[in-house]
């Protein structure tokens, strides 16, 4: 090797080590840096931070297969549409005594008989002299009667005259579907006549199923178990129908709520399964004849299923049973919680009355009920309200006078402090009347007992499931269980005549 080669491979070699250096220390790993431990104490390892998981793990409720195409929804909901628009009718009719001559009002219906019977509001046809119902479709125009009416569920038919009459072609009749298969957020049509406007459709989804307390039915006895939807709803809009999308009608459009009476997304609608339970009843007799069962009941809390050794809160509590009637019969007792009404569950006292509205005098009814920590299988003959052992039934449920809360004679009286009760014992009268009980003659502002709502002028008949006779026996009774800061459940009879439940926090809970 030449001198000169032997420089030039030396050169290139003190070049490679020159460059390669500083690239291996790139590719080397940096060591982690020195920290030292603060003086308050060690650095927490990852083992004792605590990881908290944000979102629900797993896949999403509704995978990207099972979201429809929109167009294939559109062209769904115009055929439903089309299709129903033929049976949902223009009601208009004209007033009576003390409104002007010819002054009418406007609503909606649906034909459910090819022999000329619309389902409408009652409301619709309350004050009606006359009616006339125009098919919007293909503007057919009839006079019609009233039928029946009934004001508990807002449900009322009609009759059209001269159905088929020339050769007439005959009726479109509507799909009437099963509003028990109802669920929340499922897609349903509105079409009626708001404002006049025949034959308008407005689209929404179930907002809600079994809403009651609504005031919506102005009815002593009304059965408000309505769908709520999103669809709008106007004025003319009631009797009209709520469908689904398979052409389906489930319910007939009643009421809307909103302080100036338009839409404002909180529309209801009569639940298709009672109103033609309804409509049937009215087409055969001119009125509905409706079963009784023979039962109070009110709503289930927490503290009443826990004293009925519920794992859950369900079902509707029965707080009275007539003597002799249907209940009483099948062996219903007050204190039962009452879980289904003819294999259907009944969770509102709203329900109850709707499940039992599907069934008529005669009938037989399933109930479960749960009793003794286990549910109980009972069957009961409904009754006609005009069978004579419910007279005493039904006028004991009348409002009664309360009480005096200053009675003529002397009476034994003892003290509760730190629930803030005073009781008294019963009169003879209120002995007649109540049989047994410590009479709550002054609750104490602030105390325990106002803050937990029990009123002034019932009287307690049981302290958790002890029954109580006399003022001293509640004194007791609280006493022992403010000793245990312990809450306390008392049943009540109110002044109405009506059982109820309080539910009583500890004295000592702030």
């Amino acid at each position: 090797m030449t001198l000169r080669r032997f420089l030039f491979a030396l050169a290139a070699l003190s070049v490679g080590v020159l460059l390669g250096l500083p690239i291996a220390r790139l590719l080397q790993p940096e060591p982690a840096p020195s920290v030292e431990a603060p003086a308050l104490g060690p650095v927490a390892s990852p083992a004792d931070v605590e990881t908290v998981q944000i979102g629900a793990e797993g896949p999403p409720p509704a995978a990207a297969s099972d979201v429809p195409d929109l167009v294939d929804v559109s062209r769904q909901t115009v055929a439903v549409a089309r299709e129903v628009e033929r049976a949902v009718v223009y009601v208009e009719v004209e007033l009576g005594a003390g409104y002007a001559r010819g002054q009418t009002e406007a609503g909606s219906g649906i034909i459910i008989s090819p022999a000329g019977y619309v389902l409408t509001n009652a409301h619709v046809v309350a004050r009606a002299t006359d009616a006339i119902v125009v098919l919007p479709s293909d503007k057919r125009e009839y006079r019609a009667e009233v039928v029946g009416t009934d004001p508990t569920t807002d449900i009322a038919v009609l009759r059209l005259f001269e159905v088929g009459v020339d050769d007439d072609e005959p009726l479109p009749v509507a799909t009437l579907g099963d509003s028990d298969a109802l669920e929340v957020g499922e897609w349903v049509l509105a079409v009626g006549s708001p404002f006049r406007l025949r034959n308008t459709f407005t689209q929404g989804i179930v907002s809600a199923l079994g809403r009651g307390g609504l005031n919506a039915i102005p009815n002593e006895f009304a059965i408000e178990d309505f769908i709520q939807t999103d669809a709008a709803i106007n004025p003319g809009n009631s009797g009209g129908a709520l469908v689904n999308l398979r052409g389906e009608v489930v319910g007939v459009v009643t009421a809307n709520a909103s302080e100036n009476g338009y839409a404002a997304g909180y529309g209801f609608a009569v639940p298709m399964n009672l109103a033609r339970v309804v409509a049937e009843s009215l087409i055969r007799y001119g009125e509905v004849r409706r079963g009784y069962l023979g039962v109070e009941v009110f709503p289930v809390d927490r503290a009443d299923a826990r004293e009925a050794g519920m794992d859950d809160v369900r079902g509707v509590l029965v707080t009275r049973v007539v003597s002799g009637g249907p209940a009483a019969r099948a062996g219903v007792r007050p204190g039962d919680v009452l879980l289904e009404v003819g294999g259907k569950a009944v969770d509102e006292t709203n329900q109850f009355q709707s499940r039992l509205a599907m069934f008529s005098p005669g009938q037989a009814v399933e109930l479960a009920v749960w009793r003794g920590g286990e549910a109980r299988a009972l069957r009961a003959t409904l009754t006609d309200p005009r069978d004579p052992s419910l007279e005493d039934w039904f006028a004991s449920t009348s409002p009664a006078t309360p009480p005096a809360a200053l009675p003529q004679e002397e009476v034994a009286r003892s003290e509760a402090p730190d629930w803030g009760v005073r009781f008294r014992d019963l009169t003879r009268a209120e002995r007649r009347r109540f049989e047994s009980g410590a009479y709550v003659e002054t609750i104490e502002p602030g105390s325990a007992a106002e803050l937990d709502g029990l009123p002034r002028g019932t009287v307690v008949l049981e302290v958790e499931s002890q029954p109580i006779a006399t003022a001293e026996d509640a004194r007791v009774a609280l006493a022992r269980l403010a000793r245990m800061d312990r809450p306390a459940l008392l049943r009540v009879r109110r002044p109405d005549g009506r059982t109820a439940f309080y539910d009583l926090a500890s004295p000592f809970v702030d």
